[in-house]
């Protein structure tokens, strides 16, 4: 069994199959982005962590899969570098960090309150799979793109000198006014 099979089973054992989510369920959704991620170039670590990024919840969706106090049962499964790039996904305050990463760099964890500050490799990682996975939500539910469309165009553009350059074309075709 590949780390790809192991962490799908993981993941259906843990109820994702069972969770709504804009295009059929959490699992789906999961598996689209990570497939989405690869299909764009981004790497295995990239596309671990886009397979499970929702695992600790995020501050759009509050739902978790495994307690951050048990981090290492996701390193295990993914491996460092993915489940770091997962944990600082879930952490992610974006009404705090959004609009000024490309500026600042800066991420405000929601779950400790601080401010961390990736490299420039964990920032683009981080960039790539919040497009993605918000792309793969207006894709499956169209009133996101009509209620916040414009913001994730405006967002988006503001990230291209920092996301990579297939992610950000990708944004462009989905987004298209």
């Amino acid at each position: 069994m590949s780390t790809d099979d192991g962490v799908r089973v993981w993941l259906r054992r843990h109820g994702a199959e069972q969770i709504a989510h804009p295009g059929g369920n959490l699992y789906a959704h999961l598996c689209r982005v990570s497939e989405r991620l690869a299909v764009l170039g981004c790497n295995r670590k990239v596309q671990a962590a886009g397979l499970t990024h929702a695992v600790y919840g995020t501050e759009g969706f509050d739902l978790t899969l495994l307690d951050r106090s048990d981090r290492a049962v996701l390193r295990n499964l993914v491996g460092a570098d993915a489940e770091e790039l997962v944990y600082l996904y879930g952490a992610c305050d974006r009404g705090r960090s959004w609009r000024e990463l490309a500026r600042t760099g800066e991420v405000f964890d929601r779950f400790t309150d601080q401010v961390r500050t990736p490299d420039e490799t964990q920032l683009r990682s981080l960039v790539d799979l919040s497009i993605v996975n918000e792309l793969d939500v207006i894709e499956h539910d169209p009133a996101v793109a009509d209620r916040h469309g414009a913001y994730f165009r405006e967002l988006f553009a503001s990230w291209g000198p920092i996301a990579s350059e297939q992610v950000i074309r990708d944004a462009e075709r989905v987004l298209q006014p």
